[in-house]
């Protein structure tokens, strides 16, 4: 008789000591060599036909274990420029040069470390115990997700001209819950978000005379009420959209009128319509007040980064929820609503024609919680991601992120 999906899973203990490595030296986006070296290292040695440098720094393992569907488990690799307060012996002490050439200090803030050691758990389960599944087996370590560029490099790298086409993409993602908790959201689950630099060009005077000037700080003081608007006036009231002006930049002294201002705004959104509606007022309103201003230059609009709304297939995700319900019981199983952070995990689904089931995985002390639910206090103080303070517990987080993707990979590709 075939056991049930999570069954017989038996985690690595060393584990523990390869996160432990990788949270002490992260790495930022498309600087994640060490990482990919580690990963391409030890998929090779547990059998996996292993293709690197896909989107710079990505790696894929390819596992094929007889007839079935193609699912393919997804893990990030790249850290933040955030300087580490933990506390931790093995806290980060890394500093890099980012993309602008300036050096930062880098920490695991945001889990990634733990996702990529939860993958390479997986693939040591899945690769001994091939009995417990059939099918094609692809794990994709993806570089620059913080980014919002690291799933769109590898796809355009060619990655499912490299490896077959997945039926569904499997990820997950630690998040603040208590540690046990597996949480999922059918639908549009993570914002769409797109980051601008606007820059509006005036005309530089002495401050005494402003009457010689064009001036960029009362252009940009009016572009940004102006863009405010945007959300309550033009957005239809069923719909939830953020605009957030994040950044203001001109000139360096009291007394003087500088030549330009540089603004920089996000826009977070869960309807591709919606999102095209505020991108193009906001190209309108940047350029309109420009125009009132007399701006003898027209303001340049530049794109920082993108994430793609992600929408989780309610049957796929469900599926997979099911299957953690049976192992860990319903009561571990949380829904946290639509959420406004962003992911670009999407575009591996969209692009491959996939469906897509990604989750959140509790990585907190579930000591510092009472109802342990969404509706928990502790969720507004806990340290959350991209906090310096920010660390999962390893145990029993690493444990159940291993077997959350064994079992889910088993649920997709029953043996034969």
């Amino acid at each position: 008789m075939p056991h049930a999906a999570h069954e017989n899973i038996t985690v690595d203990p060393t584990l523990a000591d390869l996160y432990k490595d990788l949270h002490s030296h992260p790495e930022l986006g498309f600087q994640e060599h060490r990482t990919a070296e580690i990963v391409a290292t030890r998929l090779t040695s547990l059998g996996f036909d292993v293709t690197t440098g896909i989107g710079k720094t990505g790696v894929v393992g390819v596992l094929k274990n007889g007839p079935g569907p193609t699912a393919l488990l997804r893990a990030d690799m790249d850290a933040l420029p955030v300087k580490e307060d933990t506390g931790l012996d093995y806290a980060s002490t890394v500093t890099a040069t980012d993309q602008n050439g300036k050096t930062v200090p880098v920490a695991h803030a945001c889990g990634h470390d733990l996702h990529t050691t939860c993958l390479l758990g997986a693939a040591q389960i899945l690769s001994t115990d091939t009995a417990s599944w059939s099918g094609t087996l692809l794990l994709v370590f993806q570089p620059a997700e913080e980014l919002g560029a690291g799933s769109q490099a590898m796809v355009d790298d060619g990655l499912f001209d490299k490896v077959p086409k997945p039926d569904v993409v499997l990820g997950q993602h630690v998040a603040p819950l208590p540690a046990g908790k597996i949480a999922g959201h059918a639908g549009p689950s993570y914002a769409g978000s797109d980051s601008l630099r606007v820059r509006l060009v005036g005309k530089g005077a002495h401050g005494s005379m402003p009457e010689n000037s064009v001036d960029p700080v009362v252009m940009a003081a009016e572009t940004v009420l102006r863009l405010q608007t945007i959300v309550s006036r033009e957005v239809p009231s069923t719909a939830i959209a953020v605009l957030t002006v994040g950044s203001i930049h001109a000139g360096d002294a009291a007394n003087v009128i500088p030549g330009e201002a540089e603004l920089q705004l996000n826009i977070r959104s869960y309807d591709s319509a919606v999102r095209e509606r505020i991108l193009s007022s906001v190209d309108r309103i940047v350029r309109g007040e420009a125009a009132t201003a007399g701006a003898p230059e027209e303001p340049t609009i530049t794109e920082i980064e993108r994430f793609p709304i992600v929408v989780n297939d309610p049957a796929a995700l469900g599926k997979t929820l099911d299957a953690f319900a049976s192992w860990l019981g319903e009561d571990n199983i949380l829904d946290p609503g639509a959420g406004a952070g962003s992911e670009d995990v999407g575009i591996l689904a969209t692009s491959s024609g996939a469906q897509l089931s990604y989750w959140l995985l509790g990585g907190t002390d579930p000591s510092l919680f009472t109802t342990g639910d969404m509706s928990d206090p502790a969720l507004r103080t806990v340290p959350s991601n991209h906090s310096p303070h920010y660390a999962p517990v390893i145990e029993p987080t690493l444990t159940i992120g291993v077997s959350a993707l064994v079992t889910a990979t088993r649920t997709w590709l029953p043996p034969a």
